[in-house]
């Protein structure tokens, strides 16, 4: 769907971005994150094709940015972190204006994005009037108006409530159903609520790309068994093993060197064939944020 190749932005002797690359399939809720000046807004510009990159190219379905923007942009809605809104329209007149710029058909565009985002009860209200939830649900549906192949989402739940928060997530899920996401956020919990994959930015180079579901699970299992157990002999000769640590009250730290899922399989087996009840075995999960301290402090291990 999304496809940035070697992308590298210059300002003078400054490098914001260097050769960087990426894929994001159909579908995908991706977080960027990063620390402010890693690299996150430009490569979102060189994305929507507000700017060109020094080096390196962006494809949206086959199609290069540079040589045809508008393509792209037709299939591409974006929600900046603060949208710029007209406080005297009403929340349809706004949509309306939007659907004329974007070509579409207003009375269907209209009536659709405001389903979709739950805006019925405030579609005759003046902009002005909204709370700053209600605003950002409008801003998600000036974004989809033209029911958008990929979307660019800027701090999308920034200064909501948790109610909000909670109803901003659950639209975000619901879009990804016919759209490609790319959030952008500081908000670790909000990667965690609803975000398929992680790209994380250092210093404009991309230093981390991974499924969340791999970034969390650590190369640790726990296991907990009778506290008289040897599970040490009951695993001799599994060479996936690096470290097998004995805490407390029956339970254990296994250290894997590979698959994880496969080095458990090979624990359960073991024990029950060893006769060792197995009354937990699990992967260790990670903190995000704990992954995310470690990729900036450029330790080897953050994978």
């Amino acid at each position: 769907m999304i496809e940035a190749d070697r992308l590298t932005r210059r300002y003078g002797e400054f490098v914001a971005v260097s050769d960087i690359s990426f894929k994001i399939e159909r579908g995908e809720i991706v977080g960027l994150l990063g620390h402010n000046g890693a690299g996150k807004t430009t490569i979102m510009k060189m994305l929507t094709g507000f700017l060109e990159p020094s080096a390196g190219c962006v494809r949206v379905d086959g199609v290069e940015v540079e040589r045809d923007p508008l393509t792209v942009q037709a299939r591409l809605g974006y929600l900046p972190e603060s949208l710029p809104f007209y406080p005297e329209l009403t929340v349809s007149g706004f949509l309306e204006y939007t659907a004329q710029i974007r070509g579409v058909d207003a009375q269907r565009a209209v009536s659709q994005a405001i389903a979709r985002t739950e805006l019925e009860e405030k579609a005759l209200e003046p902009i002005s009037t909204l709370s700053r939830g209600f605003k950002q649900r409008l801003g998600v549906a000036q974004a989809i108006l033209h029911e958008p192949q990929f979307l660019i989402m800027d701090e999308p739940t920034n200064g909501l409530d948790p109610t909000q928060t909670q109803h901003m997530r659950e639209l975000i899920k619901r879009l990804s159903a016919s759209a490609t996401v790319i959030l952008s956020t500081h908000i670790m919990q909000e990667v965690n609520a609803i975000c398929d994959r992680v790209l994380i930015l250092k210093d404009g180079g991309l230093a981390l790309d991974e499924r969340l579901e791999d970034i969390v699970m650590s190369n640790q299992l726990q296991v907990r068994t009778k506290p008289e157990a040897n599970l040490p002999e009951a695993l001799e000769g599994i060479t996936a093993f690096s470290n097998i640590t004995r805490l407390e009250n029956g339970n254990w730290s296994i250290d894997v060197d590979g698959d994880r899922k496969l080095a458990a399989e090979q624990v359960a087996v073991r024990m029950v064939n060893a006769g060792l009840p197995v009354y937990e075995l699990s992967a260790v999960q990670r903190d995000l944020e704990a992954v995310f301290k470690e990729v900036n402090e450029g330790r080897e291990n953050a994978a």
